[in-house]
């Protein structure tokens, strides 16, 4: 009687999926690689006079969906600044964005969206996933200059106007572009 007791709970053990459980559509583990990934990782830099800044995010297509203000990028709450693992923001040497002083080191970037102004932050913890938050290590939030675009499908960050030590960092998507200076020190 042990012996068919125990053979039914291996039994019942080894048929139970060793996977992540669907929690209404949202993957709750990390994907095995980054190739299987549905939002490609891209990059951006620049160098300032010698001083390098690179940012590593998650680029998301639209793909037919609204964007702005939605479950996907809501209004007033924190949102990772594109896909998957968080956006990493990391300079060689000591930066302004904004106002905000950064000095070298690495950082993830997150935003507040807003139907006027957004808001850029910088936060000391980095490697988290998705959209874990850990606000009590925020370096500093700069406002962010936000103007309407043509629809672009996938989102980009990338710097723009770049000129010795100044450039504009750009975050695009859907119909919308905001911006903040980066100014090496």
């Amino acid at each position: 009687m042990k012996k068919l007791v125990g053979m039914v709970a291996l039994a019942a053990c080894c048929s139970v999926p060793m996977f992540a459980q669907d929690m209404g559509g949202m993957k709750m583990s990390k994907p095995a690689s980054k190739e299987a990934m549905p939002s490609p990782r891209h990059e951006a830099d620049v160098d300032l006079a010698g001083k390098k800044v690179h940012i590593s995010y998650g680029a998301p297509s639209v793909r037919g969906r609204k964007v702005l203000g939605t479950d996907l990028v809501p209004y007033t709450t924190w949102w990772r600044t594109g896909a998957n693992e968080a956006t990493t923001f990391e300079t060689t040497g000591d930066v302004m964005v904004g106002s905000l002083h950064v000095p070298a080191g690495k950082y993830t970037l997150v935003t507040l969206p807003a139907e006027g102004q957004w808001q850029l932050v910088l936060c000391k913890h980095t490697g988290q996933w998705g959209t874990e938050r850990f606000a009590a290590e925020d370096l500093g939030k700069v406002p962010m200059m936000k103007t309407a675009i043509p629809k672009q499908e996938l989102m980009s960050i990338g710097f723009e106007k770049t000129a010795g030590k100044k450039t504009q960092l750009h975050i695009k998507w859907d119909t919308f572009d905001v911006s903040v200076p980066v100014t090496a020190m």
